[in-house]
């Protein structure tokens, strides 16, 4: 586990004492973010206890501040409403168990996400970090709050959307990226999702709330890891070789959504999303883009290009006539249609997210206490990493068989380094994400979350209470939309079957892209099997 592992204290020479420093000098200069500074260990050389922040403000977070009602929860922590004891002001508390912490790349990224919001200098839409702590069993990163709720929300609230509101927002989001780029940081997580208002007011500003999978760069410098969501991520991502180019794509997804209200790469499965984003071939025939201007179906092009020397940077992309003229932009109506399908896949993604809370509530830390054996089991060679074939025969044993084509795609996710094996903290996140989307013990207590009158159905009527805190205008015509797409059978009601298949979808879009016939759809996809399908390989 890299630098946070222990090695037996002994005694050395000299000679090895100043070969030995030299190495950590050059450890520290390759990785600042892994030191022996942050690791106590006992007299044995054994680790102690795990220390996770650098510098952080202070031990005793409760000393300080008084964490309230949970807003939000990501695979690792929990988001507070969080009170300043001294004078009242209200922010936003990102707590991360260190139980959570399993591997070394885990601590790595919490470490990073922390130094580059340190690194970042103060920017209007970009949410400020105010202190930090560090306990035994949890980091806590207090931030600014963000009370006036997600991107597409807001937008759907308003009663008239047109592309100059599209060109503001889009004005913003390229700024963030070209402050981080200019400071030497890649974002590579841009969606809408990790957008916010600052408060409820119609000026409020919109702030960039998430840089957990950011990182620091250098010119030139290519990086290999699949991170991201698949919605938004750059061809070349998926390609293993990629820069900060990839931002300005995500932004340009965005922009697409932003003028249509669906996605320019979609399908049915992840896979299916993945092909379509190498192909890179964007529809403008549908509605409403024959309204829209030129200058905006030029702008999403450009930021859309799969050739990231070819793409705009940031600044080109804020250079460019449409963003410059922002104020001018046609202040028409993109249609009530476009408004739906972004309110629909808001309230879709906030069901999904709500069930997957439940799911993550109910994956225990002792569920993962055997890992480290099962990995031992499948590492036949004992050389600390497994193959794809060695995977597929103990996910078997496992009593999770998993299709060859899904785990050869699952390998290349989460094989980071690209050398075609699993290492033990690699397959660690491929067990867990099995288990968070493929456990049914896990489906059914998310199932009976909703299905509060315990009748083995989800009505409509337990959908629309059950979505009440997470959407502030959840229209009647929104819940029947989501009620139709679950349930397939059309009895008016959601199984447990139905709900099932749509936690394992790939996509959230499938109710915004009923517009793309069945038969259309079919048709792609013999399509793409007689073409012997596109394989996404480093």
């Amino acid at each position: 586990m890299g630098n946070c592992c222990a090695t037996p204290a002994s005694s050395s020479s000299p000679d090895k004492k100043k070969k030995k420093k030299k190495a950590k000098e050059e450890n520290k200069q390759q990785n600042p973010f892994f030191g022996d500074d942050y690791v106590v260990k006992n007299g044995s050389g054994y680790m102690e206890k795990l220390v996770v922040l650098k510098e952080p403000t202070g031990r005793d977070i409760s000393a300080h501040y008084d964490l309230g009602c949970e807003l939000g929860r990501g695979e690792f922590g929990v988001t507070y409403l969080c009170t300043d004891i001294s004078n009242g002001e209200k922010y936003a508390c990102k707590s991360i168990s260190k139980q959570k912490l399993r591997t070394a790349v885990d601590v790595e990224d919490v470490r990073r996400e922390v130094e580059i919001m340190k690194h970042l200098p103060p920017h209007p839409n970009i949410v400020s970090l105010k202190s930090t702590y560090e306990d035994d069993s949890a980091v806590h990163i207090v931030m600014e709050l963000c009370e006036g709720g997600e991107l597409f929300d807001r937008i759907v609230a308003r009663g008239h959307y047109t592309e100059r509101a599209a060109a503001a927002v889009m004005k913003t989001i390229v700024e963030v990226v070209q402050m981080c780029h200019k400071h030497g940081v890649v974002h590579r997580d841009l969606k809408p999702e990790n957008f916010l208002f600052a408060n409820k007011k119609e000026t409020a500003p919109l702030k960039s709330i998430d840089f957990g999978l950011s990182v620091f760069f250098k010119p030139g410098e290519k990086f290999n890891e699949i991170v991201g969501s698949p919605y938004y991520m750059a061809p070349e991502v998926l390609r293993r070789n990629y820069g900060p180019e990839v931002d300005v794509w995500s932004a340009g997804v965005i922009l697409y959504i932003l003028l249509c209200g669906v996605p320019p790469f979609w399908a049915e499965t992840e896979q299916g999303v993945a092909q379509a984003i190498i192909r890179s071939v964007i529809d403008f025939k549908r509605d409403p883009w024959p309204k829209v201007s030129d200058n905006a179906k030029d702008l999403v092009k450009k930021m859309l290009n799969p050739d990231p020397k070819l793409r705009l940077t940031a600044q080109q992309v804020l250079e460019h006539p449409w963003i410059q003229n922002a104020k001018k932009a046609p202040n028409v109506s993109l249609g009530e249609t476009v408004k739906a399908r972004l309110k629909q896949f808001s309230t879709m993604n906030k069901l999904k997210k709500r069930a997957l809370r439940v799911v993550a509530e109910h994956l225990s830390v002792e569920e993962v206490a055997g890992l480290q054996e099962a990995f031992d089991v499948m590492d036949i060679t004992k050389r600390g990493k497994i193959n794809l074939e060695e995977l597929r025969i103990g996910l078997q044993k496992l009593g999770h068989p998993i299709a060859d084509a899904d785990l050869q795609i699952l390998m290349d996710a989460a094989d980071a380094d690209g050398d075609g094996t699993l290492n033990y903290g690699e397959f660690v996140a491929v067990s867990v994400h099995i288990k968070k989307l493929g456990n049914d013990e896990h489906l059914h207590k998310a199932f009976e979350f909703f299905d509060q009158n315990q009748s083995g159905y989800i009505e409509i009527e337990e959908l629309r209470e059950s979505l009440n805190d997470e959407v502030d205008t959840c229209s009647e015509d929104v819940i029947n939309a989501i009620m139709q797409d679950v349930d397939t059978d059309k009895d008016g009601r959601i199984s447990y079957e139905e709900f099932a298949a749509m936690m394992k979808a790939g996509t959230d879009w499938r109710i915004a892209s009923r517009q793309y016939s069945r038969e259309r759809f079919n048709s792609l996809s013999l399509k793409l099997m007689r073409d012997g399908s596109l394989q996404v390989r480093s």
